[in-house]
């Protein structure tokens, strides 16, 4: 019997382990890889997800690059509620996600500081071009909607990006007071559209 168990528990931390070092493998692979070319599943499920909200009002650009950078904004959202760049993050899920004082977000071991801060400075340029092109200030909010693993909370601002399990995209969207009228929308789809060109050479 003690045989058995010391079996088991070998069992449990070598899987363990080896999602780590998988995952570990996978961070630095993808590091090295364009943004524009990572998650397309992920990006497929929230594209899917956001197109039933056309009939809502809502109106979305998919895969748009950051002129004179490498980053791109998987989905840029224009609607009755606001404007909302998100990106799609498809994650080991054997990991385990959590957050430390709403500054920190890790997945197993490695701290994603650096996709928040990537994901938030997209929203952030979107912003920047697209109130330069209409000659008025508008704000894009930043979000991470990840696939994979359990997501232990509904929506958690973790530096200044909402972060929430990508199959909640739609309500996250939906569930804020409207805030833009009809023409405001179409002028801001049509301009975000103009300063944000298609990643893929796609028009």
């Amino acid at each position: 019997m003690g045989i058995l168990l010391a079996d088991w528990r070998f069992g449990v931390t070598g899987a363990v382990i080896a999602a780590i070092a998988d995952a570990s493998y996978r961070a630095r692979s993808i590091s090295s890889v364009p943004a524009w070319r990572r998650a397309s599943m992920a990006e497929r499920r929230t594209e899917a997800q956001l197109k039933k909200l056309e009939r809502s009002g809502y109106h979305t650009i998919h895969a748009r690059a950051i002129p004179g950078s490498e980053a791109q904004i998987d989905h840029l959202v224009v609607g009755p509620t606001g404007i909302y760049a998100v990106d799609s993050e498809n994650w080991d899920k054997r990991l385990p996600v959590r957050v430390q004082s709403h500054r920190k977000l890790f997945h197993g071991p490695f701290n994603q500081k650096p996709r928040l801060d990537e994901a938030r400075w997209e929203a952030a340029q979107a912003s920047e071009l697209i109130s330069k092109s209409l000659g008025r200030e508008v704000v894009v909010v930043p979000s991470l909607a990840i696939y994979g693993p359990a997501i232990p909370w509904k929506v958690l601002n973790v530096r200044e990006v909402d972060v929430f399990d990508g199959s909640r995209v739609r309500k996250w969207i939906t569930k804020r007071e409207r805030s833009l009228t009809d023409a405001e929308i179409d002028a801001i789809y049509e301009t975000a559209g103009q300063v944000l060109p298609p990643r893929y050479g796609e028009g």
